[in-house]
């Protein structure tokens, strides 16, 4: 036990960094030539187009990008994620899709409906291939030969919950609708959305919808949602940073098709030989999926309920969460989470020599009324980790962290 509480020190900052990873989500977007000459439209009306949107099929090429401003986590991912014995199989999906939140990948989409998706990240000669088909999911790795297959329960839907409330099955990446969707449920006296002109993406007329912080604090310089003009479907999403540089988050469409994909597209038959895995056993797994299955739409719920008012865990307005939980402080893009780990800082020299490079690539000391501690930056989530075991974590700047932890004291 005392072992495990020592090495829950040095986990914490490593695990708000896969917070930051985790929040960018999953999201195809733009690639864009050329300015259409559309009608004029209104943010209100290019809300309602969204909302009256109901796309149920399509396939497409996208390509996505994202900087975090994080130094490479190579070497530390692979040891959160185990296989063999006990863990998870390299074709699971919580370790896979954690690829897609650095450098840039192509991948190929397909929907038919809520009962049948895939996606395939193409990564040279191999491929990984997530599908969804009525009751089962499958996942196959080329370069491993392995399969990840879960069985939803009897009765359940892609993103409905089996018994006991837990999750059914894995939820595939979401979609540039559901994003939007979450973006807008955020928006209130906090946000400006304006209609930022018009865009080609892969060919088609569409429409940009650029939602901005009033606020000051925020690291969230714009979010920009491109709108196919014909029929509402989000296509592009575009997270820009008040830091500049590259978009944290930048990737497109170069294809995109609103048929009916074949049938055949989403069968699966495990390739003789391939080792196959089921996920039912592997709660671990189910977990970490689930969580990282909220994404950035999950941040941005969480910023709305700031930005409205909503109840806390204990059902009062504003109020603490209960242990371990986090008290959300703020509103809007500025909403801060404070969770008290119960767990001090770790001491220098305590972490293996990899994971303490990386934790101090990433962390600034910083002192205060509320004493010290380190704030660990990426370019829109950073945190702030007291000295006393305390995690201040927002999209906002490290002196809007440091001001949070003076008030609380």
């Amino acid at each position: 036990m005392a072992g495990q509480r020592k090495a829950s020190r040095y986990v914490v900052p490593v695990a708000v960094a896969g917070v930051a990873a985790a929040t960018i989500g999953l999201v195809p977007a733009l690639a864009a030539s050329g300015d259409p000459d559309l009608p004029e439209i209104t943010a209100q009306q290019l809300i309602e187009k969204i909302a009256a949107s109901d796309t149920q099929t399509l396939s497409g090429t996208f390509r996505i990008s994202t900087d975090l401003g994080l130094p490479s986590v190579a070497g530390l991912l692979p040891s959160a994620v185990p296989s063999g014995p006990g863990g998870s199989a390299s074709a699971d999906p919580s370790a896979k899709l954690t690829e897609l939140v650095s450098g840039s990948h192509t991948l190929r989409v397909a929907a038919d409906g809520p009962d049948r998706q895939k996606l395939t990240i193409l990564d040279g000669s191999d491929e990984y291939s997530l599908i969804h088909n009525g009751d089962d999911v499958w996942a196959y790795d080329s370069a491993s030969d392995e399969v990840f297959h879960e069985k939803a329960e009897k009765g359940e839907g892609p993103h409905g919950k089996a018994a006991h409330g837990k999750a059914s099955e894995k939820e595939l990446p979401a979609t540039p609708k559901q994003l939007a969707d979450e973006v807008l449920k955020a928006a209130g006296d906090t946000t400006s959305i304006t209609v930022g002109g018009t865009a080609k993406v892969a060919g088609r007329d569409a429409y940009q919808l650029v939602i901005k912080p009033k606020q000051t604090g925020s690291t969230i310089e714009s979010v920009k949602i491109a709108v196919d003009a014909a029929n509402g479907t989000p296509l592009k999403f575009t997270l820009d940073s008040v830091s500049g540089g590259k978009p944290v988050v930048d990737a497109g469409f170069t294809k995109v098709d609103f048929a009916k994909p074949a049938a055949d597209t989403f069968d699966f038959k495990a390739p003789k030989g391939a080792k196959v895995t089921e996920g039912a056993a592997d709660k671990a797994g189910k977990d970490a999926e689930d969580e990282f299955g909220k994404g950035f739409g999950g941040l941005f719920g969480d910023l709305g309920k700031g930005a409205k008012g909503e109840r806390g865990a204990k059902g009062e307005k504003g109020g603490k969460g209960g242990a371990g939980e986090p008290e959300m402080i703020g509103e809007g893009w500025t909403t801060i989470a404070r969770i008290d780990t119960g767990a001090p800082a770790p001491e220098t020299g305590e972490a293996p020599k990899e994971v303490q490079g990386f934790l101090d690539s990433l962390g600034d000391k910083v002192s205060g009324k509320f004493g010290s501690g380190t704030v660990f930056k990426t370019k829109i989530v950073n945190a702030l980790m007291t000295d006393d075991g305390k995690i201040y974590v927002g999209a906002v700047t490290p002196d809007a962290l440091v001001n949070a932890a003076n008030a609380s004291k």
